[in-house]
Parts: structure tokens; C-alpha cells; sequence
């Protein structure tokens, strides 16, 4: 039986019972409450301190395991996790750190404090805490992941280039560019020394914000720092420079990678002929893609270029090219389809975009929104709005859902049609879904009232909005107002510029100017007068 007496001697005993492999003794203290966090703590750093090893203070740390209700601290579990690392059993140690990690408010700067200061081991805290940040952004745990790595900061703690890596591409994958230039700096304050994998993250961060200027001071740092820059940089500094439009220099950034014995991948292909094709240089594009060398032209290179001849006006090419596609054992996916729906639509040939979809349909090849918006568009212009409806019913069976582009369609086509209450409902729903309209939506509905003589369902739309519970503010209004202006129904604007009032909403500069401009067409000049200086007087600014 082991008594417990003063703590200091309870632990001493603990660590020779432990020593000499005693677990029967052990398993006969009489207290278990004795075997506090802070008692196992000790005995965990004692063992570590006098060189005992992992042979001892694990297989006690497991042993504990198997005590009833028992359960280890956070205290514990860290003092474990170090002495694993410290005898190099890293995947243990990972493994164990990793399922603590979503507990105990683990990445809190008050518990990360404390622990760190317990051990002062800065190689061992280093690993350990960089572990604890990579798991965090693998985890989508970003803002964890970033108070590990302050914390680390505030310790002087570095922190390892994988670990650097990680973050910087959570935060990019979250779309946080700005949180890169200020980690990627405090990184640098603590001593981390950039390599390829961090200039790759930086380059990264500078093609999402379009900043060719900070990307090019970044390529000469590299060359500064004899860093060789890889494929994926030049891939990135392509891209970018073809998102600018900047031939010449992506071109450039090719040669360079030929001088450095560097071939260039489908990727970089790709973007030069994406580029080439967006600005309607099929010429130049299919002569890039004549000169691929050591790289396969995968879904993506035939897309773009269908894509390409589709929108210059030439689907006969484009056609030609999905044949040379599919003799290469690549199958349309939903994109090539879209592309050459687009503009058979665009032609008019309704039957054989419905062709086309037939096949996508035996190929079970499902469609997406952009599908079915291609058609609804397609129907509503020729104004077969029965067949626009159908689709959206495909749309809605499918699983998706519509989207801005499907209501504007629709609406759009009502309008056409003079079914203005149709349309006027469907731009409800589309409020009702959580999208704006445009000032475009507003302007077909009031210019189809206008047809209609009726003003009065233009003057009754803002209390329409209050009925059915929709958010009323002054884009509502500045739409309303201003198409009213532009069709000359001057009377109908300022009503409604009277209700806007009403309701304790201040007009703005377009609502001030569109009314002034109609009364001033109208031969209305004191009333055009009036309004400029009301609008001075609130300080409003045109």
C-alpha cells in the first residue's frame, strides 16, 4: 500500500514505483484523489528530469488511462507531448497533440502563455507549436492557427518554414490577402528566412490582388537571394501578367524559364492561350497551342479555345475543335458544353441547343445554372416564356437553385411580353431570395408601366415592399425616381420623392440631379433651382 504523506515524498515514491516497475503497488494507492494534475505533472517532469526516459513516463502515462473516471489534464497531456518530442517520437506526439487541440481553449493566448513558460525548451516548443499551427489551417481553424503563431511571437519562439507555408496558404485559401503581407512579416521579425514554398505564397497573394508591381520586386529579392524560383512561380507570374494583358512580359517570363532549362507545364500553356483567346487572337492562340512541347493539352486547353471560337463568332472552329478533343480520349465536360450552348443561342438556333442538351443528357452530364440561364435567356428574348419556366422548373429539380441572372432573365421576358405582374412578383421572389435588383430590373418595370399608362403600380411599389415585410431604402427609391426622370413622368418622381420622405429616408445626389435635370427639360426652372440648392443646403455632393 502506498501512503501518502508530505506531497514531495508522494512523488519521490510515485517516480521509484515507477522506476522499478512496481504497477501492482501503485494500483493499491489508497487515495486516488491524490493522484492530482499537479502530483502527475511532477512525476512526469521529475522522470524526464533525472533522465529516466520514455520507457518509463509513457507507459505511466498510459497506465493512468486505466484508472475509473479518471481523465488527463491539459497540464499533463502538454508535459507528455514534450517529452515525446524531446525523445524524437514525433508521430505520438502529433497524434496526441492533435486530439487536445479542440479542446481546453487550447489556442486561447492565456493557456498558451502557461504552457509555454512551464517548459523552457524553445527547440521542443518550436516543434510542438508549430505542429499545433499547421493542424489549425489544415483544420479551416485560421484565426487558431494565428494566435498560436502570435503567441510564438510574443515567446520568441520560431516557428518552422512548413508551418509558415500553411498558414500562408489557409489565409490565402480564405481569401485574407492582406493577413499574408502582415504574418509574412512578422515572420520574417522572428527570424524565419524565406524560401521557394513562402516566395510561392507571396507571389500567390500578389496575382489574387492583380499587384504586378510588388510581384516583380519580389522575382528580384529572389535573384538577390540566390532563391531559384520554380515552376509553380513562373506558372503564378504567367497568370498574373496574362490576367493584366501584359504579353510581352508573360512571354518574357516563358523565355526566362527556357534559359533555366525549365519547361513549361499545361498550366502555363494554358494561361497564354486563355489570354490570347479572351482577347479574340484565336491566331495567336492556336499557334501556342501548335508549339506545346513536353505537355499534354488536357480539358481545360480545348475549353478555352472553344470558348474562344464561340465568342469571336466561330463555332464551325469551335466544333472542329471538340471533334480533335474527343479523338483524344477528352470528353466535354459541363463548361465545353456551356460555351457552345452560349452561342448557338446567341444564333438563335434554340433546336439545336436543345440537341445538344439532349446529349448532355445521355452522357449524363448534368447541368448546372449556367445551363439552364443560357436557355431561360435564350426563351425569354424570342418571348417563349412558357418554355423559359420550363427550364427554371429543370433548374429547380436538379437541385440548384436560381440565381440574379435567372430572375433578371425572366423578369426581363415578362416585361417584354407586358405581363407586368409577373414580372413584378418574380422581382419579389428574387427579393425574397436575398438578391438585389438592378437599377435595369427597377427600369423595366417602371418603363412597362409607362406603356401601360399606369403609374399608379409605380407609386404603389414602395408601400408593396413595406406589406410584405422587404427591407425599403433609398436604392429602392433612386431607381424608382430616377427611370420616372429619364421616361418624363416627372409627376410620378416627385410623389415619390414626397413618400421617400415621409417614411424619414434622405434622397441622395442621383435622386436630387435626376429630378432636377426633368424639371429643368420640363421648362420647370424654379422647381430644377429649388432642387439643386436643397440638395446644397444638405450638403449632398453631386
Amino acid at each position: 500500500m502506498v501512503l501518502i504523506g508530505n506531497h514531495n515524498q508522494f512523488v519521490d515514491s510515485l517516480c521509484a514505483f515507477v522506476v522499478k516497475g512496481h504497477w501492482g503497488d501503485l494500483s493499491k494507492v489508497k487515495n486516488v484523489s491524490a493522484l492530482t494534475s499537479s502530483t502527475i505533472h511532477q512525476v512526469l517532469l521529475q522522470l524526464s528530469l533525472y533522465g529516466y526516459g520514455l520507457s518509463y513516463s509513457f507507459p505511466f502515462f498510459k497506465w493512468l488511462d486505466s484508472i475509473p473516471h479518471y481523465s488527463h489534464s491539459l497540464q499533463c497531456s502538454w508535459a507528455m507531448i514534450h517529452i515525446l518530442t524531446e525523445h524524437k517520437h514525433f508521430k505520438t506526439a502529433q497524434h496526441m497533440l492533435e486530439k487536445i487541440a479542440h479542446k481546453d481553449f487550447l489556442s486561447s493566448p492565456s493557456v498558451l502563455t502557461t504552457l509555454v513558460r512551464t517548459h523552457d525548451n524553445q527547440e521542443v516548443n518550436s516543434q510542438v507549436l508549430s505542429w499545433l499551427v499547421i493542424h489549425y489551417a489544415k483544420s479551416k481553424m485560421t484565426q487558431d492557427a494565428i494566435q498560436v503563431f502570435e503567441q510564438m511571437r510574443l515567446h520568441e519562439v520560431k516557428p518552422h518554414l512548413h508551418a509558415c507555408t500553411v498558414l500562408l496558404n489557409s489565409l490565402l485559401k480564405d481569401g485574407v490577402t492582406h493577413m499574408v503581407w502582415k504574418i509574412y512579416k512578422k515572420m520574417v521579425q522572428v527570424g524565419v528566412v524565406p524560401n521557394t514554398y513562402i516566395y510561392n505564397c507571396l507571389f500567390h497573394a500578389c496575382s489574387k490582388a492583380g499587384d504586378v508591381e510588388r510581384a516583380e520586386q519580389l522575382l528580384n529579392e529572389m535573384d538577390v537571394k540566390g532563391l531559384l524560383p520554380d515552376i509553380f512561380t513562373y506558372n503564378t507570374l504567367i497568370s498574373l501578367y496574362c490576367k493584366k494583358g501584359m504579353h510581352y512580359e508573360a512571354l518574357s517570363i516563358q523565355n526566362r524559364m527556357e534559359r533555366e532549362g525549365i519547361n513549361l507545364d499545361i498550366v502555363s500553356y494554358n494561361s497564354l492561350i486563355y489570354r490570347f483567346c479572351k482577347e479574340g487572337r484565336m491566331r495567336e492562340a492556336m499557334r501556342m497551342f501548335s508549339e506545346i512541347k513536353n505537355a499534354t493539352p488536357n480539358h481545360v486547353t480545348y475549353t478555352t479555345l472553344i470558348d474562344g471560337y464561340c465568342k469571336t463568332n466561330e463555332l464551325e472552329e469551335a466544333l472542329k475543335m471538340r471533334e480533335m478533343m474527343e479523338a483524344k480520349g477528352l470528353y466535354p465536360g459541363v463548361v465545353t458544353f456551356n460555351s457552345i450552348l452560349r452561342k448557338l443561342c446567341q444564333d438563335g438556333r434554340i433546336r439545336d441547343a436543345n440537341k445538344l442538351l439532349n446529349e448532355m443528357s445521355e452522357r449524363k452530364i448534368q447541368a448546372d445554372n449556367i445551363t439552364c440561364n443560357t436557355l431561360i435567356n435564350a426563351y425569354c428574348k424570342i418571348g417563349d416564356l412558357k418554355s423559359a419556366l420550363k427550364f427554371k422548373n429543370k433548374l429547380l429539380e436538379a437541385g440548384l437553385k436560381p440565381d440574379p441572372f435567372t430572375y433578371k432573365a425572366l423578369i426581363h421576358g415578362f416585361c417584354k411580353t407586358n405581363e407586368l405582374e409577373r414580372a413584378k412578383e418574380l422581382m419579389f421572389s428574387m427579393l425574397d431570395a436575398g438578391f438585389t435588383p438592378s437599377y435595369c430590373t427597377y427600369s423595366w418595370i417602371v418603363d412597362g408601366y409607362n406603356k401601360k399608362d399606369n403609374m399608379d403600380s409605380v407609386l404603389a411599389l414602395p408601400d408593396e415592399f413595406l406589406s410584405r415585410g422587404l427591407c425599403l431604402d433609398v436604392s429602392v427609391y433612386r431607381a424608382l425616381i430616377r427611370r420616372s426622370c429619364k421616361v418624363e413622368r416627372v409627376e410620378c418622381a416627385e410623389r415619390l420623392f414626397n413618400h421617400m420622405e415621409g417614411k424619414g429616408i434622405s434622397g441622395e445626389s442621383v435622386i436630387y440631379t435626376s429630378l432636377a435635370y426633368a424639371y429643368w427639360k420640363a421648362g420647370n426652372v424654379r422647381a430644377a433651382s429649388s432642387m439643386l440648392e436643397e440638395m446644397a443646403r444638405r450638403s449632398i455632393l453631386g
